[in-house]
Parts: structure tokens; sequence; C-alpha cells
């Protein structure tokens, strides 16, 4: 249920929940992605044509002057864009805090999750899903995604777990909480900016409405958790997968060497990528819209 005070939603958004029609929840923290503003919000503004020419309604997520904000306007989302570093990059634990004091800020897959659920959204789109980060036996770096996810009936289609995680590990914690990994038209998790990794999925899925199904009868049994639907990228934008992880290596020790930890290191490895490896932006835009047309399909049915 949504809250009396702290809440504002589109009112395209608005129409559609209150006509049960399918609505397809955006992250925000891609505005806020690198320095390029402009490509930000150029992404951002496909991402949601693609969700409209599919049929479904896009709510980008975000907290902005305290207030949660369920759909964004074209100056919203322009405003965020603009202010990186100024907006901060908000996870669930961040929501309660921005809201009391009034602050802004762009939402993580976590965030979005626990909005998008309150506003009665189902389904979200994303690019990559967070997880376990190298080296977390000495950091303790894990993506609050996980657990968010596995708390909330919420549908996450993504197109893996990013690159730069312990993807195995990840894998592992998610079994661990129960989440189950469907792989949409493929036995192999996809692995982001590539198309499969050695990792196996728990279930291979080919049909949107299979997969609505799913996420209705984990409902009806009373389980909590939502599911992670891994959509490989188009193979005409896949990248190789040995360039990568020589360029993840030595990204992370660039990383170290300069130390860069905690929030920091995910945006910094992302940003370093897009330096290593050509074709690393156009493919996260591709994912993105294939995502969002997948995600689109499910939320319909």
């Amino acid at each position: 249920m949504i809250p009396a005070t702290n809440w504002t939603i589109h009112p395209e958004v608005s129409t559609a929940l209150k006509a049960g029609g399918a609505v397809v929840a955006l992250e925000s923290s891609l505005l806020a992605r690198g320095t390029d503003w402009e490509a930000n919000l150029e992404t951002a503004v496909a991402l949601e044509n693609e969700v409209r020419a599919c049929g479904a309604v896009p709510a980008m997520c975000a907290i902005i002057d305290g207030m949660i904000t369920v759909g964004l306007s074209t100056d919203e989302k322009a405003r965020l864009a603009k202010s990186h570093g100024r907006a901060i990059k908000a996870s669930q634990r961040d929501i309660a805090t921005l809201t009391a004091c009034g602050g802004t800020g762009v939402t993580t897959i976590a965030a979005t999750i626990t909005i998008a659920h309150l506003a009665g959204i189902r389904v979200l789109s994303a690019g990559g899903f967070g997880g376990v980060h190298r080296g977390a036996s000495q950091s303790f770096d894990v993506s609050n995604d996980l657990h968010a996810l596995a708390n909330t009936p919420m549908t996450v289609v993504c197109s893996g777990i990013k690159s730069i995680l312990d993807v195995g590990l990840t894998l592992e914690y998610l079994e661990t909480l129960g989440v189950p990994v469907i792989g949409y038209g493929t036995d192999r998790l996809p692995g982001y900016y590539c198309r499969e990794t050695r990792f196996s999925v728990d279930a291979r899925i080919d049909e949107p409405s299979q997969i609505a199904r799913v996420l209705r009868a984990s409902g009806a049994l009373g389980l909590r958790g939502g599911l992670l639907v891994c959509n490989p990228i188009p193979r005409h934008y896949a990248l190789p997968e040995a360039e990568l992880d020589q360029a993840i290596g030595q990204a992370l020790e660039e990383a170290r060497m300069d130390g860069i930890e905690g929030k920091a290191i995910t945006p910094y490895l992302i940003a370093r990528l897009d330096e290593l490896v050509a074709g690393t932006r156009q493919a996260s835009v591709q994912l993105g819209l294939n995502n969002s047309r997948l995600a689109s399909a499910i939320a319909a049915c």
C-alpha cells in the first residue's frame, strides 16, 4: 500500500495501474552513469519509448526533493542526469533518509524493487543484476539487490549478473536466498555483455506468459521472493568474453592501486570498461532495449 505522503505517481502510470494495464519499472541510476549526461538521458528516453512501443507504460523511479517519484517527466529526467555527483545513488537503505530529509537520489535495482512493489508494479527491466563482488571474502561487499529481490515478489529482467562481479558466488548466494534464476530461451546464464557463461540457470523458459505464471504460482504458494529472469544480449551486440575478462582484471587492479572501494567501485569499473573495451556503451543500450521488450511482454500477461 502506498503511504499517504512523500509519494507522487505520474498520471500515465497511475492511469495504467488503476486500469490493470501493463507497467514496467525502470531504475534511474542509469541517468548517473559516467559523465556524459546527454547520452544517459538519451538512453533513458529510448528505454521508455521501447516499453511504450511494446504496449506497456514505463515507470522510471527516483527520489526527488524527498518525494518518491514513480514515472519521471522529461524535466525530472534531465535534472537527474545533470545532477551527477549531487544526486546520490540510492539503495533500499537510503529511501527513508532521503524522504525524511528532502533529499534527491537516483535508484538502484534494490531501491527500485522496493518502490515499484509498493506502487503495485510487478515487473522491472534492468541492465545487469548486482551481487557478490570479487574479493568479498575480505571486503564483505555484497549488493543489496540480492536481499531486496529475495524479499519482494517482483520479476526482474536483466542480461545476467554484472561481469565485474563474482558470478559463481552470486549464484550460490541467490540459491541460499531462494531466488530462482530463469534463463529466457537459454540453458546457460547470460554474461551481461556476453551471451552466455559456463554457469547453468535453474530453469529455462521460452515464453513470457510462462514467466508470469511462475510469479503468480510463487505468490499463491505464499513465497515472499521474486524471480531473476536472465535475457541474453542480442547476438550482434555481444562482446568477446576473453577481452572483457582481461579488461576487468586490469580495471580491478587499477581500482586497488587508486584506493577505490565501497559504493564507488562499481561506477569506477564500468567507466574503465567503457574506455578499455570498444562497444560496451552500445552493448549496454542494446541489452537494455532487449530487456525492456521482454519485461513489457511479461507485464502484459
